[in-house]
């Protein structure tokens, strides 16, 4: 993990109990394997973790205590104490008489019925990781940066692109300049065009999509601001983005490709920036809206539906 990144995680509060499976799940990819065995043992057993001192949990996942200590600090707590509160914290919620987890494994005889049950049920979690483990004061700045924006570029490629070409829709119905690229020729040759007070936005879940990446890396050095939304938040994205928005680590399967899992998660951050943005600029958002809505009404009317 970057230098930047670490210290983006060391600013911020330390996560809630109930965010805390959320974080293993979104940085244990990130983590040494070592680290990983500490992590999963706290998100997988926290009453039995909530009751071990610093020695004990290291002892117990066969790891040293300054590897238990930097992984308190990276999952967002400023030592193990206060890690210990959160897993106390979280072992109370799940005593707390929840519905037992339903695994998102499809199969490939799984009736339909399960499968609409499986999916929704893993929809749910991703959107809970990734509000869980969103930065809000991240957050706060890109929305800051675009309501001041010049104009505002967006990259990205496959299912990515989709989530850009439905932000840049949503800001052009409140009347900002917004354009999704994923061309990654045009994508390049636009960012050239950006300068310093424009907001240039990649959109990446595995955070090393070249395309995606490339562009961000030109409206890095023109200046514009730069903003990553990826699920690995220490991924070569990262280098050229100003800020870094993280979505949940998506759960592939045979069945369901990370791209839909990713998605999912991509768009709800897309939504609080969508939202975010027009909160600070109601005063014109909502005639543009309006007028956006009056525009379209005719495409929308039973005798035009008929032709």
């Amino acid at each position: 993990m970057t230098q930047d990144v670490k210290e983006s995680f060391s600013g911020a509060a330390p996560p809630a109990p109930a965010a805390l499976a959320a974080k293993v799940r979104t940085l244990a990819p990130t983590m040494t394997r070592s680290m990983q065995l500490v992590a999963e043992a706290v998100a997988g057993d926290p009453a039995g973790c909530a009751a071990l001192t610093v020695t004990g949990l290291a002892e117990l996942t066969g790891t040293s205590e300054a590897t238990v200590v930097r992984t308190a600090r990276l999952l967002g707590y400023p030592g193990y104490r206060d890690l210990r509160l959160a897993l106390a914290g979280l072992a109370a919620q799940q005593q707390s008489g929840r519905a037992p987890s339903v695994t998102a494994d499809i199969a490939v005889d799984d009736p339909i019925g399960d499968v609409v049950t499986k999916l929704a049920y893993d929809e749910q979690q991703t959107l809970a990781d990734t509000a869980a483990g969103l930065d809000t004061v991240q957050l706060g700045a890109v929305v800051a940066a675009s309501v001041a924006a010049r104009r505002i570029d967006i990259y990205g490629v496959g299912a990515s692109a989709l989530v850009g070409m439905d932000l840049a829709q949503k800001l052009l119905r409140i009347g900002l300049i917004a354009h999704a690229h994923s061309d990654p020729h045009l994508a390049v040759t636009n960012a050239v065009q950006l300068q310093s007070g424009d907001v240039a936005i990649a959109i990446t879940h595995s955070g090393s999509t070249g395309d995606a990446i490339e562009p961000l890396r030109v409206a890095f050095d023109r200046g514009a601001t730069t903003v990553a939304i990826t699920g690995r938040p220490d991924s070569p994205v990262s280098q050229y983005a100003d800020h870094v928005l993280t979505t949940s680590t998506a759960r592939e399967s045979e069945l369901r490709p990370a791209a839909m899992s990713s998605r999912t998660s991509q768009l709800l951050v897309v939504d609080c920036l969508f939202i975010g943005v027009a909160q600070r600029t109601y005063e014109t958002a909502a005639p543009a809206l309006a007028a956006s809505y009056e525009a379209l009404a005719h495409r929308h009317s039973p005798r035009n539906s008929l032709r």
